[in-house]
């Protein structure tokens, strides 16, 4: 069994971490605005701002900064982000933006390009852009646009993210009408068995 170097258990250190991860999607947000940058902030991030709307104590932390950019407007967001101290890689098809020089890819800003599959396998593009609304510091996708998103994905997390949303009954079984039946399916799977 590997060893791992263990810091002591610390509130200090595990608030630092939701921090982090809330100064730099607050970093990357005021960049993009400040540049004109049309954006949207998407995954866990987002998920956390719909379900803090119902019940802050359902909110969920998440290590993520996912945010939705159009292909057209990377190189111009990576002039923004390299601004506010962000550094561009592609890595495994994914582009990113690290926060600084000796970060990692969890400490990253994460780009969905708006329009594309995210996997070619998938059965819905992401959303553009467009379908998202102002929030206090950011732009967030909208309802509609982040469920999407997470059923096309579904990988455990999003599911993960999709019970979140039913436990505040931001979303429910009227949703699987509005759905394209692959979506609809899955669904309909969470609400037949929420822990599978």
């Amino acid at each position: 069994m590997p060893q791992v170097s263990l810091a002591n258990v610390s509130w200090e250190r595990m608030i630092r971490a939701v921090e982090k991860v809330r100064e730099r999607l607050q970093r990357a947000a005021a960049a993009l605005a400040e540049a004109g940058i049309p954006y949207a902030v998407a995954g866990g991030n987002a998920v956390a701002a719909w379900v803090s709307r119902v019940d802050e104590a359902a909110v969920r932390n998440t290590q993520d900064v996912d945010v939705l950019l159009r292909r057209s407007d990377l190189a111009a967001a990576t002039l923004a982000l390299a601004k506010a101290g962000f550094i561009y890689r592609r890595v495994a098809g994914i582009e990113m933006f690290l926060d600084g020089p000796q970060a990692k890819a969890r400490d990253a800003v994460h780009i969905v390009l708006a329009g594309e599959k995210v996997r070619p396998h998938y059965s819905e593009a992401a959303p553009d852009v467009s379908e998202a609304e102002e929030a206090d510091l950011f732009r967030v996708l909208t309802l509609k646009a982040l469920v999407r998103m997470k059923l096309t994905s579904f990988r455990d997390k999003d599911r993960m993210h999709l019970r979140d949303l039913l436990d505040v009954e931001l979303i429910d079984s009227s949703w699987c009408q509005q759905l394209p039946a692959p979506l609809a399916d899955r669904l309909q799977s969470l609400l037949n068995d929420p822990e599978g």
